[in-house]
This record gives C-alpha cells, sequence and structure tokens, in this order.
C-alpha cells in the first residue's frame, strides 16, 4: 500500500491529505479532494466578489430573493436548525460583527460601532425557501464561514472515498475528518492544541473514524489592557464570549462537529458542559483555570 502527502492552502489555511493506497489512485484522488475544497471555497467565499454569498449579501434589504441550489438550501437548513438548537447563538448572520472587531489591532472597537450593527444580525431577520435566499435589512450579510469549511471537510473526504482511497486524513486547518485507518494502526493519532501554548498539545487521541473539529478562543485574539479578547463573538451582545477556552468533539460529520463545538464555546461554562455531556457526542474542552473536561482524550 502506498502513501501519499498532499498540501495546499484553501480556506485562508493550511490544507492537507494524508492517504493509503494504489499509487496512481491517491494522485488522482488528491487532485479531486483538493478541487472539491477549491469549488466550495469559490461558490461560498465572502471575500470573492463573484461568489453566492457576496451576490445574496449585495441583495440585502432589496427586496429581492437570490436563487441557491439545493447543496445551499441544504447548508441553511442545517444552520437554522443549529440556530435553533442553540437559542440564537449559532447565527450565520453574525459575520458582520467583524466590522467593529480588528484583532490585530489592539484596540476595543469604537464607541457605538457595535451597536450600530447589531440591528442587521438576526437569523429571524433571513427568508428562505428550497429554491431562493433573501436578507431583509440592507447591510445584512450572510457568512458561510461558521460552517463551509467543516462541509469542505466532508466533502473532500467523499471525493477520496470515491476515487477510491483505502484510507484517508483530511485536515483542513485543523478540521479534521477520516475514512479507513493507516497500515497496522487502529486509527489516526491526533494532537489537540493547547489553548494558552500554541506549540504544544494539550491533549492526544486516536481518531479510527467519523471527524473531529475544535473551536477555541486562541484563534484571532488580542489582550487590551491585561483582559483577553478572543474571536468568537455572541450575536445578541457583539461582544467576545466569556466561557470555555477551547472545545473538540468527534462526530460522523465534520459539519456537525464543528457547529457542536462552537455552541460550546458560546454557552456559559457550565451550561456549555452539561449540554455537551447530554448530546452523547463524545467531546473534550478546556476551561479558563485550565482544567480539562470529557473523556475522548488522554491529556498530554
Amino acid at each position: 500500500m502506498d502513501e501519499l502527502e498532499h498540501r495546499f492552502t484553501a480556506m485562508a489555511g493550511p490544507c492537507r491529505f494524508r492517504l493509503y493506497g494504489e499509487h496512481a489512485t491517491l494522485l488522482a484522488a488528491a487532485d479531486a479532494a483538493e478541487a472539491e475544497v477549491r469549488r466550495l471555497e469559490a461558490k461560498y467565499s465572502r471575500y470573492r466578489d463573484d461568489s453566492l454569498t457576496s451576490q445574496i449579501n449585495r441583495a440585502a434589504g432589496s427586496g429581492e430573493a437570490v436563487a441557491i441550489d439545493t447543496e445551499t438550501a441544504g447548508l441553511l437548513h442545517y444552520a437554522e436548525t443549529a440556530w435553533r438548537e442553540s437559542d440564537g447563538l449559532f447565527d450565520l448572520t453574525s459575520g458582520i460583527l467583524r466590522q467593529a472587531w480588528d484583532f490585530k489591532s489592539g484596540t476595543l472597537p469604537a464607541p457605538g460601532a457595535i451597536e450600530a450593527l447589531l440591528p442587521r444580525v438576526g437569523w429571524d431577520k433571513l427568508r428562505w425557501q428550497p429554491d431562493a435566499v433573501e436578507l431583509t435589512v440592507g447591510g445584512m450579510e450572510l457568512d458561510f464561514g461558521g460552517c463551509v469549511k467543516e462541509y469542505a471537510c466532508d466533502s473532500a473526504a467523499a471525493a477520496l472515498r470515491q476515487a477510491g482511497a483505502e484510507a484517508a486524513l483530511v485536515d483542513l486547518a485543523g478540521d479534521i475528518a477520516v475514512l479507513g485507518s493507516p497500515p497496522e494502526q487502529e486509527g489516526w493519532p491526533i494532537g489537540i492544541r493547547h489553548p494558552r501554548k500554541p506549540d504544544l498539545a494539550i491533549a492526544q487521541l486516536t481518531l479510527p473514524a467519523g471527524a473531529l473539529a475544535s473551536s477555541g478562543d486562541y484563534a484571532r485574539c488580542m489582550a487590551v489592557d491585561g483582559r483577553h479578547y478572543g474571536h468568537i463573538l455572541n450575536p445578541h451582545t457583539g461582544w467576545p464570549v466569556e466561557g470555555l477556552l477551547a472545545v473538540s468533539v468527534i462526530a460522523p460529520q465534520c459539519l456537525v462537529a464543528g457547529s457542536t463545538a462552537t455552541i460550546g464555546m458560546l454557552k456559559p461554562v457550565d451550561e456549555a458542559l452539561a449540554w455537551l455531556e447530554d448530546l452523547g457526542l463524545p467531546w473534550f474542552a478546556v476551561d479558563a483555570d485550565l482544567h480539562c473536561h470529557g473523556s475522548i482524550a488522554t491529556r498530554s
């Protein structure tokens, strides 16, 4: 059995596939899976003027709905379910709050900046049918960034499977999906990043199947007057959450794992831990005292 490591950059982050199978098959499989990731980036990126996301956002407040396909309707249906189950904390319209927060600047939003944006946030301001979507308030934005990378992870894994890879790991900037296992191993060894020491793993696990996604307050953050501000924003207040430092979840699909981890970050600590425990999915979390919770990993 041959091995192939395939690396590229997409969706604003490093991506890699680790594949096992026949050599010729692996080359074609890697190309097909990368093409799938790039297709989804082109379709849903808010940074591309020609993307469907930009088309939807440009029409905000115009009274006109934008036509969508079955794939997009499926993502909207999932996002609406996550919004409802999270009591409105998981909200794909909240990305506009980034206009107030510049985590590279080291400064807090200007007075009134958050308050000016909040009227444009709210999934209940979005109208959609299986064939069209409308943002009813001018200046609103739909941001698929809260789910499309995880969806791309699942889609890439499906492309690898269809192309004949016997075992594979898909890693899109830390969102992971696997199929099969490496030779003579029971699964894929995975490290969970330490939320305060980015070069270290706080825990280790073996992933035999499915997907793992992590969410934390460390990806984009800043300190102001000794206080830490992470990039995960509460859509109700517009301010960074002050709950768990990091959450990782295992699920059959990376899309499910990712939204679950994000919701865990958005909830208050005690509520988040109880909610994660009740879900029945394997999970791992780190609180502000660097205490570890959950059962899917061995602490490093």
